[in-house]
C-alpha cells in the first residue's frame, strides 16, 4: 500500500494538477529564472543516484547518465494504463522545435511547438471553448503530447499515472509511448476519440489508434514528467518512444474527449523544462 501511495502521490505531483492555456499569462519570466531552476535540478540530484531523466531533445543522442535498467517490452505486450495531454511539447526535436518560452517558470506557455505552416482556415477560431480550465482554454494552432502510458502490470485503464500499478507489482516496468499533435479546425483532420480508443487486443490493454506514419520512434530510457520535478529528481523509471512527426488534430474532437473519459482528464497538463544535464541524460544508442 505504500508503494502504491508514493506512485500515485508523485504522479499526481508530476502531472495531474499542472495545467497549460493560451495566453493566461503575459509575458514570461527571465530565462535566468529556468537557468536558476537547472542548476537546482543538478543540485539536488548530484551524487542521489538518480536516472536518466526526460522530457529531452530527441534529436540529439548525448547522455552520460550511468544508471542502467531493462528496457520495457514493445507496448503491444504491455497494459495501457493512462492517456493524458500536455499542452505544448514537453520533448524538443523532429517537427516540435520552435520554443514557446519561458514560461512562468513553473508549467505556464513554455515547452515546444510545432514548427511548420498552418493555413488560415487551419487557424479560424471555433464557436465552443476547448478542454477550459481555471487557467485558460485550447485553442487551433496549439501544440500538445499525448502520453500513452503502459505498464507490465496487469490494470485496466484508469485515471492518474497510479493506475499503472498494482497490488500484485510494486515496481512495474513503464513504457511511454509520445505523439505529438496540432490542433486545428478542420473536420477532415484526425478524430481525438479514435486516437485515444482502446480495448482488449491479443491479451493486453490497448491503445487501438496510436499513429503508424508519424516517423521511426525515438526510444531512450527516462523518467516521468511533469513540472513538480523541475527542481527535483523523478524516482521512476520509464521506456520512452518519441515519435518525431507531427499530426494534425480536429480540435473539436479534443473538446469532445475532454467532456469525459475513463482518464478523468479534462484538461491539458503543464510542462517540465528540457534536460539539458549529461550527467541526467541516457545516451540514444
Amino acid at each position: 500500500m505504500k508503494a502504491r501511495m508514493l506512485f500515485a502521490l508523485a504522479a499526481v505531483t508530476a502531472v495531474h494538477f499542472n495545467v497549460l492555456a493560451k495566453d493566461s499569462h503575459s509575458g514570461g519570466v527571465p530565462e535566468a529564472l529556468i537557468e536558476q531552476q537547472r542548476s537546482n535540478l543538478a543540485k539536488n540530484t548530484e551524487g542521489k543516484g538518480f536516472g536518466p531523466q526526460s522530457p529531452r531533445d530527441i534529436d540529439s543522442a548525448t547522455g552520460s547518465n550511468t544508471v542502467a535498467f531493462g528496457t520495457a517490452p514493445a507496448y503491444t505486450q504491455m497494459n495501457l494504463c493512462n492517456i493524458h495531454f500536455h499542452k505544448n511539447a514537453e520533448h524538443r526535436g523532429g517537427e516540435f522545435t520552435k520554443y514557446a518560452g519561458s514560461g512562468d517558470g513553473h508549467d505556464y506557455l513554455t515547452g515546444f511547438t510545432y514548427s511548420g505552416k498552418l493555413s488560415s482556415s487551419e487557424l479560424a477560431p471555433i464557436d465552443q471553448e476547448v478542454c477550459p480550465s481555471e487557467h485558460g482554454s485550447l485553442h487551433p494552432g496549439d501544440t500538445i503530447e499525448i502520453h500513452y502510458v503502459h505498464s507490465s502490470a496487469q490494470i485496466l485503464p484508469g485515471p492518474t499515472l497510479g493506475a499503472c500499478l498494482s497490488e500484485e507489482i510494486k515496481n512495474p516496468q513503464l513504457r511511454v509511448e509520445a505523439q505529438v499533435y496540432v490542433l486545428v479546425n478542420d473536420s477532415d483532420a484526425l478524430d481525438f476519440g479514435e486516437l485515444t480508443a482502446y480495448g482488449e487486443k491479443d491479451g493486453f490493454q490497448q491503445a487501438l489508434n496510436i499513429p503508424g506514419n508519424t516517423g521511426k520512434p525515438i526510444q531512450y530510457r527516462g523518467s516521468t514528467t511533469g513540472p513538480g520535478y523541475n527542481e527535483q529528481g523523478s524516482p521512476f523509471q520509464v521506456t520512452w518512444s518519441v515519435r518525431p512527426k507531427v499530426a494534425k488534430v480536429n480540435i473539436a474532437t479534443v473538446g469532445e474527449w475532454c467532456k469525459g473519459n475513463v482518464f478523468n482528464e479534462d484538461h491539458a497538463h503543464g510542462v517540465r523544462n528540457l534536460i539539458k544535464n549529461p550527467k541526467l541524460l541516457s545516451q540514444i544508442k
